[in-house]
């Protein structure tokens, strides 16, 4: 909570400002009472009909002041807290951007959102209330005990015992909370979870019917979510009757001790009435304090969670270069089709193992090749074979657990990530496209290139014809994720969007899959047909996408299984030639191998 609270430092104005601002209203509201003893012993007891209007008045004028004091103090307070919730956003978004892969599946997607946007709404509603009401709440309080001191000592002595006897039940309930809050925000974290999953996978849902089971699960953690709440809810729900009571009980002790006292004529009627109205407003005041209390300990909660996200140290530190800086990187590492190809590079594992989580098996192992510049490495093996993994060490989305990832000579963690993953192009597995239009995507990886230089990248990636059924061309809207497009759409212009940046190494993972077997075989040879030394990766299940490539890798169980060409692997690697046998048949393989 420190840590968050420090970004006030940019607010100081407004908060100084706000806070200050409820306490004149605070003090204004202090004055209600006194006005209200003098109307009724002045006023209503000598039947001055003048005086009593006049405080009335007066009342109104207090009310008045008190409300345009009310507004300010809360506009200099949303101010404050809204500028914080950004500025912790953006510095939250700005680490979570710079951690590594595993480090986000360590906190989990999930959790990262909750934590971006529930979170921070809570943070945002606290720090407004705390900036409003930490110090006017404490002021009435002490404030109404002083007032009446200065109107009667000895039912004063009231005011002295019930206050710190609140204070001991405010305080007791709030240490109670703050960890069950921590407890019930990490319970809707899992409600999250799920419902992210299942918005994801609707599909694989409904054409398994697992709407049912799917339910009972959401149900399950949702209810779990909802006994916490209630857990929590209970003891914090305590605040408010107990407060009642015990405020009640020093009322009617108050009045007992005032009617003795205006029976002796040392206290006035409308003293007595102006005790029971700063007792009144302890009460108010205490309510609001207890409600402050519960939503600080949320806040506090959600606070810690957030900087532990903020705090967390990327396994892959990247260095942050300066917007001209970046700019000059990109354009060194972006390269004319027609000016000059790419250079290549070489890719080499030496003995490279990799264990995502510390623990059980291992992804890969032992996992020794070398990529040439200019060459075609085919990666093929069954489902869970370590083939994503393999080439997401290349541009080190992951670090190797054992071994080297050597790219032109040099290990992959003494390069700077940018000039890293400036020489490389990847194409995920799931084609991503994002918010706005054609030619937006397709700069992303060079962000000056032209029309010509695009158009040559959508050639060379079959995509011409989605680019010529559009009618704005490249100026063409993408809805979120590409989904006016199809699947096909979608990889082949992930496709052309990395072949616009010109890498050096072009990584495509499985991003064919949609493609039919003609337009698979012309991005081969389309792929083939391109000038200079680019390597390129192509990971697949299909035995057609990879047997033309210069090498293929056969991946069995996170081991190489075989290394050579199409012809060699059908004689000497025997999990090779079972996919190959899998896939084709007689009649078949010559079409295919076109």
């Amino acid at each position: 909570m420190k840590q968050v609270l420090s970004y006030l430092k940019y607010y100081i104005k407004e908060s100084i400002l706000g806070p200050l601002f409820k306490l004149f209203e605070a003090l204004f509201d202090l004055f209600v009472p006194l006005v209200m003893a003098a109307m009724i012993d002045k006023g209503i007891a000598n039947r001055d009909t003048d005086y009593v209007l006049k405080m009335c008045g007066l009342l109104v004028l207090l009310a008045a002041i008190g409300l345009a004091v009310a507004i300010t103090a809360q506009w200099f307070a949303s101010v404050a807290s809204a500028g914080v919730a950004k500025r912790v956003k953006h510095d939250l978004f700005v680490n979570i951007e710079k951690l590594s892969f595993a480090d986000i599946d360590k906190f989990g997607p999930a959790t990262l959102i909750t934590r971006m946007t529930s979170d921070m709404n809570q943070i945002q509603s606290g720090i407004n209330m705390m900036l409003r009401l930490l110090l006017r709440s404490p002021f009435i309080v002490f404030g109404a005990m002083v007032m009446a001191f200065t109107i009667d000592v000895k039912a004063a002595i009231v005011f002295v015992v019930i206050i710190p006897l609140l204070a001991a039940v405010v305080l007791g309930i709030t240490i109670w909370c703050i960890p069950r809050y921590k407890l019930v925000q990490g319970a809707l974290d899992k409600v999250l979870q799920i419902t992210r999953e299942n918005l994801t996978g609707v599909r694989v849902i409904r054409a398994f019917t697992k709407e049912k089971e799917e339910t009972e699960e959401f149900e399950g953690k949702n209810d779990e979510l909802t006994a916490l709440n209630k857990h929590v809810g209970r003891v914090s729900a305590l605040l408010n009757p107990v407060t009642y009571v015990m405020i009640n009980v020093a009322t009617a002790v108050l009045i007992w001790v005032c009617g003795d006292r205006v029976n002796t004529g040392s206290l006035t009627q409308g003293q007595t009435v102006a005790l029971v109205y700063y007792m009144a407003q302890i009460l108010v005041e205490l309510i609001k304090l207890a409600n402050m209390i519960v939503t600080l300990t949320k806040t506090a909660a959600c606070a810690d969670r957030v900087c532990a996200v903020m705090n967390a140290k990327s396994s892959m530190p990247v260095n942050v270069l300066s917007d001209e800086a970046d700019k000059k990187l990109k354009k060194a590492e972006v390269l004319d089709f027609d000016k000059e190809a790419p250079k290549g590079s070489s890719v080499e594992f030496k003995n490279v193992s990799l264990n995502y989580s510390g623990k059980g098996d291992n992804a890969l192992e032992a996992i020794d090749f070398v990529a040439n510049p200019g060459e075609t490495i085919g990666i093929i093996g069954g489902t869970g074979s370590g083939k994503s993994s393999l080439v997401n060490l290349i541009p080190r989305f992951y670090d190797t657990t054992d071994g080297k990832v050597l790219v032109a000579g040099e290990n992959v963690r003494d390069y700077d990530l940018h000039d890293l993953r400036g020489k490389i192009g990847v194409v995920p597995q799931k084609a991503v496209l994002f918010t706005g239009t054609i030619r937006d995507n397709m700069k992303w990886g060079n962000p000056d290139a032209t029309d010509d230089e695009i158009m040559e990248a959508v050639k060379a990636a079959q995509a011409l014809d989605v680019i010529r059924a559009k009618e704005d061309g490249l100026d063409s809207y993408v809805t979120q994720g590409g989904r006016n497009l199809s699947g096909g759409q979608r990889q082949r212009l992930t496709i052309a969007r990395a072949l616009v940046k010109n890498p050096d190494i072009l990584i495509l993972d499985d991003s064919a899959s949609a493609l039919d077997f003609a337009t698979d075989a012309a991005l081969r040879r389309s792929l083939k047909e391109l000038a200079g030394n680019l390597s390129v990766f192509i990971v697949s299940q299909r035995a057609a996408s990879v047997m033309h490539a210069d090498k293929i890798i056969v991946l069995d169980e996170g081991r190489i299984a075989g290394i050579g060409t199409n012809d060699e692997l059908l004689k000497s690697c025997d999990v090779y030639k079972e996919i190959y046998d899998s896939q084709f048949s007689n009649n078949y393989a010559g079409k295919e191998a076109v």
